[in-house]
């Protein structure tokens, strides 16, 4: 599970990416540039990538690593499989 830190670090993050969205709006109903607008974009899409790998980090070293630990082969055979489908999610 996250800190309350590590919680308050990805809250912040997400106000930036929103932020950043929410300039893509502008941008886009003020007729800018597309290239600037795909570059904000570029930046907004960057920022909350960010975002999901500190969170799946935090589950590797958590959620997964308890389950290794535990003993279990189920329940660490379901976390590996947790983790590939959240892979395979993120190869698309």
């Amino acid at each position: 599970m996250l800190s309350d830190d590590e919680k308050k670090k990805l809250k912040n993050r997400l106000r930036r990416v929103i932020g950043q969205v929410e300039a893509v709006g502008r941008m886009i109903e003020d007729e800018e540039y597309c290239v600037d607008i795909l570059m904000q974009l570029s930046a907004a899409t960057g920022a909350l990538n960010k975002v999901g790998q500190i969170v799946l980090e935090q589950h590797i070293q958590t959620c997964v690593s308890e389950a290794i630990k535990s003993g279990s082969a189920k329940e660490r055979d379901e976390k590996i499989e947790e983790l590939m489908t959240v892979f395979r999610k993120y190869g698309e």
